[in-house]
């Protein structure tokens, strides 16, 4: 790595919560122009260092060593992009305001186009596509990844000589990661130093000069990309590399009955029709992977069939029993059968209430199990998914993303659902348990018989657990068909770019068994 000053720096950082360290011994040293990523499993301490450099550390944290960022502002792009963006502004708005605060220098009747100058080149830097559509829309009409990029788009209007992208591929299509990955390279290229935290194996061996392993709160091992990618020295980061190679399917059974039918469906937001599909068919036992780019409409389409979508024509069947359009209008039956997890976990959860009680409450609202009995079954469900007792009696915001993503899914298990809709509930893991949600998941699919799974998702290697893949591309059923097919012999084009793109990015160094 250039040897050249630092622009930011930690040194032997301790972050201690209740007695417990999350983040222990922890050194950092952030050059201009070069990009450094931090990988582990969820609660590993990624996050956790990566905001110390921007000086925010968890409520009640007692915090030892040192952390300098002298040089300037210190941009971040968080991993639940929603969070920062205001819901009652158009995004137009948003950017507008920041680049407002870089051209006050400049007289009066040259800001506004200046304003809009620097708008649109820090949406075109950050690889967001019809940028005149999406100033007109709520932070809630874009995607995940959209709004991802759009926050990328905020950070560097700002002008950051360090910018801390948490998850910035998560969600994300291969062919727009791959944008993403070269803007984040161009960004290095013009001397911003770029801290990467990334569960993503691929862009961090595409992108890292540096890369930190991180476990339980240490740091496991530190070199070089390339040289971890090939020759491991911790058995954690060969674990990791290992769980990256494995895929999990679920094996096509015998075709069982129709458990939700869709007729022709067109969404909108406003007036603008944002998915068109042909009548779709989900049977027991099955599980439908729907892929696309980011902004395909994959997410719309997944929330219609929730009820958490009601501009839609189109009807949606259940049984055979018309399901209403809205989440309200359902019968407790109805909203226990067709269950969500979001892609974005902690906005999902009441950051008040310890997550136990909210993943037990699900079994005594919808099922009416009694408080006791439910609280028993919550504490199963989610120690089955790797969840300690101690951690899930907490609040959301102790745990990581990948945590909460964890006990969102138990808390939607809870219900006993006949179809559960996961929307790209993976997208945020490490390997590791990335692996272990899909395997749980095809679990469930095998031991339970009657349920159905609708998984939502940009990745391939996600999708190759699904029976059956159906592709969408700017709001249209482009192709579908069994997920062997899909995966190896698409017809359509955009599946034959996507894989492309997948097998061209993958690295080609043995991964160790």
């Amino acid at each position: 790595m250039n040897e050249t000053k630092p622009v930011a720096e930690i040194r032997n950082l301790r972050v201690e919560v209740d007695g417990r360290a999350i983040v222990d011994g922890v050194n950092l040293r952030v050059v201009p122009g070069t990009i450094t990523a931090l990988v582990g499993a969820s609660g590993s301490g990624k996050t956790t260092t990566g905001l110390a450099l921007l000086g925010e550390y968890p409520e009640g944290a007692r915090v030892t060593g040192d952390v300098h960022a002298p040089d300037g502002l210190v941009g971040y792009v968080p991993q639940h992009p929603a969070a920062v963006l205001n819901p009652a502004r158009r995004t137009g708005a948003l950017l507008r305001d920041i680049a407002r605060t870089q051209v006050r220098h400049l007289p009066r009747r040259d800001r506004r186009a200046a304003v809009h100058e620097r708008v649109l080149r820090a949406l075109s830097s950050a690889q967001v596509p019809d940028a005149g559509t999406m100033l007109r829309r709520h932070p809630d009409q874009l995607s995940g990844g959209q709004q991802q990029r759009v926050v990328l788009a905020q950070a560097l209007l700002l002008g950051a000589r360090v910018v801390v992208a948490d998850e910035p591929t998560t969600g994300q299509d291969a062919l727009t990661k791959r944008g993403i990955v070269e803007q984040l390279a161009a960004v290095a290229r013009e001397g911003i130093a770029v801290v990467l935290l990334s569960h993503d194996l691929d862009v961090v061996r595409a992108l890292a000069d540096e890369v930190l392993v991180m476990q339980d709160g240490h740091v496991a091992e530190s070199g070089p990309a390339e040289r971890l990618w090939r020759a491991p020295r911790h058995p954690w980061t060969a674990e990791l590399l290992a769980a990256a190679s494995t895929t999990t399917r679920i094996e096509p059974a015998a075709e069982g009955d129709v458990v939700l039918r869709t007729g022709h469906l067109i969404a909108r937001h406003g007036r603008t029709a944002v998915v068109r599909t042909p009548p779709l068919v989900l049977r027991a036992g099955e599980c439908l992977a729907v892929v696309g780019r980011s902004g395909s409409g994959k997410t719309t389409l997944a929330r219609c069939l929730a009820g958490l979508h009601r501009d839609h024509d189109g009807e949606i069947l259940l049984d055979g029993v018309p399901l209403p359009r809205s989440l309200r209008n359902r019968t407790r039956r109805q909203l226990a059968s067709v269950q969500y997890v979001f892609q974005d976990a902690a906005a999902a959860f009441d950051e008040h209430r310890p997550v136990l009680q909210q993943v037990a409450r699900t079994a005594v609202r919808l099922r009416g199990v009694a408080e006791p009995d439910a609280l028993a079954e919550a504490l199963t469900t989610l120690a089955a998914l790797g969840l300690a007792d101690d951690l899930v009696c907490r609040r959301p915001g102790w745990l990581s993303g990948g945590e909460l993503q964890r006990a969102a899914l138990a808390r939607a298990l809870l219900a006993r659902p006949r179809v559960l809709i996961c929307d790209e509930i993976t997208s945020g893991l490490d390997t590791v348990t990335r692996r272990g949600i899909l395997d749980t998941l095809a679990g469930l699919v095998r031991d339970r018989g009657d349920l159905s799974l609708v998984l939502v998702t940009h990745d391939p290697a996600t999708a190759a657990l699904a029976t059956r893949i159906a592709v969408l591309e700017a709001g249209a059923l482009v192709e579908e068909g069994p997920a062997r097919q899909l995966l190896t012999a698409p017809r359509h084009a955009f599946g034959v770019r996507l894989l492309e793109t997948v097998a061209r990015d993958r690295p080609r160094g043995r991964v160790p068994e």
